[in-house]
C-alpha cells in the first residue's frame, strides 16, 4: 500500500487544531465597528446572532484553536480530502510546471463549505439554538448548512439569491432533502426583502440582500441564530483544515508550492488553502506567491475600495474594513453565484493591503474554457467558482512554459459542478456570455460608503 493511500485511510491525519493567521500577522487587522455608534463591537453586541464560542473564535489571537472531537468525527466522513497532481493537464499544456490541486468536492455537499457548516452547527447546538437562518449564493453554503443542521437536529432556513434560486434548482432540492427551508431572496418574509421588492419586484437579488433577510430573522427570535458561510474570521479559521492537510500532503510528494491559487468571493476557500502557508512564511519559512482569482463582474479585490462597509444591503450588520464594491452594489447574474458578493473577507483584504497576496480578475467564458479543459484532462467537473482558480493555475503554468522554468503550482478545487449543468449546457451551446458590471451603479455604491475613519 502506497504512503499516499495510507494517508487517506488514516483518520489521525485530520488536523486536531484550526490555524489562526492573526497570530502571525505583522500588523493586526482593523477593529469591527458597531453599525450605529461606530465604536468597536463587544462580544455582547454579537450575542443576538452567534453563540459565544464562535464569537470568541472570531476575536481570538491564539495561533491554534482546538477542533472539538464531535466535529472531527464528522470530518472523518470525507477528510483528509485528496490532493492530486494534475499530470494529464500538465501534458495537455506542455508545461514544465508541476500542478497540484486539493479537491474539496468529496464532501457530502460537494464543496469545502461543510468544513465550517459542521462546527457552526455543533456550537449552536451546544448553545441550545433550535434554528439557524442563513443566506446562500450558488447554494453550496446553503446545502452544507442544511446537511450540518440535519446532523445536529437544528432547523435551517436559507435565503437563496433569486437569480441562483432560478438557475440552480437542484441545489435547492438538495437543501430541502436535508430538511432545510429554502426561500428566494428578496422575499416578502422580511422587511428588508419587502423594501427591495417595493422598488423592484423583479430584483435578481444579491448576497448582501439575502444576508439582511437572514440577519433580520435571527435578530427577532431568541431561539434562532445567524450563520455565515464566508467572510468572517471564524469561518476562515475552520477552513484552514484544507491548507493544513495540503502542507502535509505536499511534503509527502517531496514538493512545496511556489505559487498558490484559489478563487475568491467572500474569501473562505481562499483563506482555507492559503493561510497556513502564509503563516509558515511569516514565521520564517519559504516565501510563496499567492494569487487570488475573482470574477471580473464582481471584482472586489481588484476594483473595490479598502474601506469600512456594511456586510449587508440593509445595514444591519457591523462595519468591517474590507475591499468592497459598496453594500448596495448588485452584481450581474453570472453563473458563479458563490462569488457574487460585494465585499471580501476582512482578513483576506488585510493581507492584500499588506502586500502578501495579489489578485486578478477573469470573465466567466474564459473560466469555463479552463474548467472544460481541466475536466477533459483530469475527469472532474468543477464548480463554476472553482473554474476561476483553474483559469489562474493554467495561466501560471503557461507562464512557466513561456519562461522555460519549472514551478510548483497548488490550487484549491473547492467543489464539483454536478449541480451546475445548466451553466455547462449554456457554455457548450455557445450561449454563455461575459457579463459586465454596471459602472454607474458601482460608482454610486462606492460613493455611498459610510463615513468612517480607520
Amino acid at each position: 500500500m502506497s504512503e499516499t493511500v495510507k494517508y487517506f485511510l488514516d483518520e489521525s491525519k485530520i488536523p486536531k487544531q484550526w490555524y489562526n493567521l492573526v497570530a502571525d500577522l505583522p500588523a493586526p487587522p482593523s477593529a469591527v465597528l458597531h453599525p450605529g455608534t461606530h465604536a468597536p463591537v463587544t462580544p455582547g453586541d454579537l450575542e443576538p446572532l452567534f453563540p459565544m464560542s464562535l464569537i470568541q473564535q472570531e476575536v481570538t489571537r491564539e495561533r491554534e484553536v482546538e477542533i472539538p472531537e464531535p466535529v472531527r468525527e464528522i470530518y472523518r466522513q470525507w477528510r483528509p480530502s485528496p490532493l492530486f497532481r494534475a499530470r494529464r493537464l500538465e501534458k495537455a499544456l506542455d508545461t514544465p510546471a508541476r500542478i497540484y490541486y486539493k479537491y474539496e468536492g468529496v464532501s457530502p455537499a460537494g464543496s469545502h463549505k461543510p468544513n465550517t457548516a459542521v462546527p457552526q452547527a455543533f456550537y449552536n447546538k451546544e448553545a441550545g439554538i433550535k434554528k439557524i437562518a442563513t443566506e446562500t449564493g450558488a447554494g453550496q453554503w446553503g446545502s452544507s448548512l442544511a446537511f450540518a443542521g440535519a446532523l445536529f437536529g437544528i432547523d435551517v432556513q436559507v435565503f437563496m439569491v433569486r437569480v441562483s434560486y432560478d438557475q440552480k434548482p437542484y441545489r435547492r432540492a438538495l437543501m430541502e432533502t436535508y430538511g432545510a427551508r429554502c426561500v428566494a431572496s428578496p422575499s416578502n418574509e422580511t422587511q428588508s426583502g419587502r423594501d427591495i421588492l417595493a422598488k423592484n419586484p423583479q430584483h435578481p437579488g444579491s448576497l448582501g440582500i439575502a444576508i439582511s433577510e437572514a440577519v433580520e430573522v435571527a435578530a427577532q427570535r431568541d431561539d434562532t441564530n445567524y450563520a455565515l458561510g464566508s467572510v468572517l474570521n471564524h469561518v476562515l479559521l475552520h477552513q484552514t483544515v484544507v491548507g493544513l492537510e495540503a502542507m502535509e500532503q505536499m511534503a509527502m510528494a517531496d514538493d512545496y508550492p511556489d505559487i498558490l491559487v484559489a478563487c475568491t468571493g467572500g474569501g473562505s476557500n481562499f483563506g482555507g488553502l492559503v493561510f497556513p502557508f502564509l503563516g509558515a512564511q511569516l514565521r520564517g519559512g519559504k516565501k510563496v506567491r499567492v494569487v487570488a482569482v475573482e470574477p471580473a463582474a464582481c471584482p472586489s479585490l481588484t476594483r473595490g475600495k479598502f474601506a469600512y462597509d456594511f456586510g449587508d444591503t440593509a445595514h444591519l450588520t457591523p462595519l468591517t474594513k474590507m475591499h468592497t464594491l459598496g453594500s448596495t452594489f448588485t452584481p450581474p447574474g453570472f453563473h458563479s453565484g458563490g462569488l457574487r458578493y460585494h465585499g471580501m473577507a476582512p482578513l483576506v483584504s488585510h493581507v492584500k493591503d499588506l502586500g502578501l497576496i495579489e489578485a486578478v480578475a477573469y470573465h466567466q467564458t474564459g473560466c469555463f474554457s479552463a474548467g472544460v479543459q481541466f475536466a477533459r484532462a483530469e475527469g472532474i467537473l468543477p464548480a463554476p467558482e472553482a473554474n476561476h482558480a483553474i483559469r489562474g493555475a493554467i495561466d501560471e503554468a503557461l507562464k512557466c512554459k513561456a519562461e522555460g522554468v519549472s514551478r510548483s503550482i497548488l490550487f484549491n478545487l473547492c467543489g464539483h459542478g454536478h449541480f451546475d449543468m445548466q451553466a455547462y449546457m449554456d457554455y457548450n451551446a455557445g450561449k454563455l456570455v461575459d457579463q459586465k458590471l454596471d459602472e454607474g451603479e458601482l460608482a454610486m455604491a462606492l460613493a455611498g460608503l459610510p463615513s468612517v475613519r480607520g
